[in-house]
């Protein structure tokens, strides 16, 4: 599957639980921090956004976890992007680097609180729209 963003990182000891693999909640922290540098890889600053009125909070997640990653692990955090409404959907992949057995996969609501309503961000909108996934 080809993807819009995708980057690198690898496991550190402090993640994994006392059975050797990445605790759950970690994955929470990999898949953020790939939406954080996606949004600023498409340009979107978000202490700014913040200052015109604009925060883009997560609304719901569903998460699966398939194999998981140990101590020193590297691995590919992968993002597809959809809008539907008002909603965001990142749809994020992680995959061990070295294996390319997938080990998670989440999809992320994301909503916009506009000048502190919930609303459209045609701010954001005009910054995301080159990334979204066409539908057919």
């Amino acid at each position: 599957m080809e993807y819009v963003f995708t980057m690198k990182m690898s496991v550190r000891d402090y993640e994994c639980d006392l059975q050797g693999i990445v605790n759950n909640a970690n994955y929470l922290h990999y898949i953020e921090h790939t939406r954080h540098e996606f949004l600023k890889h498409a340009g979107a600053n978000f202490a700014e956004l913040h200052q015109n009125g604009i925060d883009a909070v997560v609304a719901r997640m569903n998460l699966q976890y398939k194999t998981p990653l140990r101590s020193d692990d590297t691995f590919e955090s992968c993002l597809n992007l959809t809008k539907e409404g008002i909603r965001y959907t990142f749809y994020q992949d992680i995959y061990n680097a070295t294996t390319r057995q997938l080990c998670f996969r989440a999809s992320v609501d994301v909503a916009c609180i506009v000048n502190n309503r919930l609303g459209r961000s045609e701010e954001l909108d005009a910054i995301l729209e080159p990334f979204l996934l066409k539908k057919p």
